[in-house]
């Protein structure tokens, strides 16, 4: 019992800390420009995944030119492109609202797997999406066609959550044959790779903070939220159920809503309140007889 509670505390650690990136990269968003905080923070990301590989010995070799492909397209789309929408996302995007959106990937990642993996399509599915799209449409719509504005950050955040749909699909079909650890090495250091000339071609005008919390708060957040947290949530998942680690997980909306009032002094609306109720609903009507286990990893 003491063990389950253990995991249960540390998995709830997990969720806080990720719900709390939202508004962690809004605040990063006022000292470095998108591409410089995505080249950064895969950087650190990197040091701390080589430093962990003086502990975790694998001699594990990639035999298959396919495997390589996959991990070079798991690395350019599911690790950078990921990370650089975010955070081009929050530069405009509400915080809370790109959690909300966020929240429905296991929906696409469910279609995605019946696309690329050939699992099948619930009727269950398709009613938890229109419910979860019913939640979406009150967040972005604040409850009203007649507000409707296409926010560009708005539109990043989508591509935010396809790509980390598509970086579970690549990263359950390359788990066959290679172990997770060599995964998310391999895939990190090609995405900070393809960062490097984006931190320097793309952003006009670059923004480098001198501010040593912006710095500190850049690192801390890239080796506890995407490092520390995910090894942790790898290690307890085991456990604790899928269907209640992924109840959990769908806490993360209403972490960004508390940590943006504290940090932001953001208002949470009633909208934002229906809107999470809808989506959480959805995502949970479409996810919960599959009873599946979908891991985080250091590639998110």
């Amino acid at each position: 019992m003491f063990e389950l509670l253990k995991s249960y505390f540390w998995l709830t650690f997990c969720v806080v800390m990720w719900g709390s990136n939202f508004v962690f990269g809004k605040i990063l968003m006022q000292y470095f420009s998108p591409s410089i905080v995505t080249m950064l923070r895969l950087l650190m990301i990197v040091l701390f995944l080589i430093s962990l590989s003086f502990f975790y010995r694998s001699n594990q070799k990639i035999a298959f030119k396919k495997d390589l492909v996959l991990l070079l397209l798991l690395g350019i789309i599911g690790v950078f492109l990921n990370q650089w929408s975010f955070f081009a996302g929050l530069e405009t995007a509400d915080p809370t609202t790109a959690a909300l959106i966020l929240a429905t990937t296991p929906i696409v990642t469910g279609f995605l797997a019946a696309i690329f993996l050939k699992e099948k399509i619930t009727l269950r599915m398709v009613f938890g999406s229109l419910v979860a799209m019913i939640g979406i449409f009150y967040v972005v719509t604040n409850g009203s066609l007649a507000s409707v504005q296409i926010d560009k950050g708005l539109i990043w955040i989508v591509v935010t959550m396809v790509t980390f749909a598509l970086m579970i699909i690549m990263t359950r079909y390359l788990g066959q044959r290679i172990d997770p650890f060599t995964i998310t090495l391999y895939s990190n250091v090609i995405g900070f790779l393809i960062s490097l000339p984006f931190a320097v071609f793309v952003d006009k005008p670059t923004r480098i903070s001198t501010d040593v919390s912006a710095w500190a708060l850049l690192i801390g957040t890239a080796i506890v939220v995407h490092g520390i947290a995910t090894l942790i949530w790898n290690n307890h998942i085991r456990n604790v159920d899928a269907s209640k680690a992924s109840i959990l997980s769908n806490l993360e909306p209403f972490v960004a809503m508390v940590v943006g009032l504290i940090l932001l002094a953001k208002p949470v609306t009633g909208i934002e309140l229906l809107g999470s109720f809808f989506i959480v609903a959805g995502v949970l009507l479409s996810t919960f007889k599959k009873n599946r286990r979908i891991r985080r990893t250091i590639v998110s």
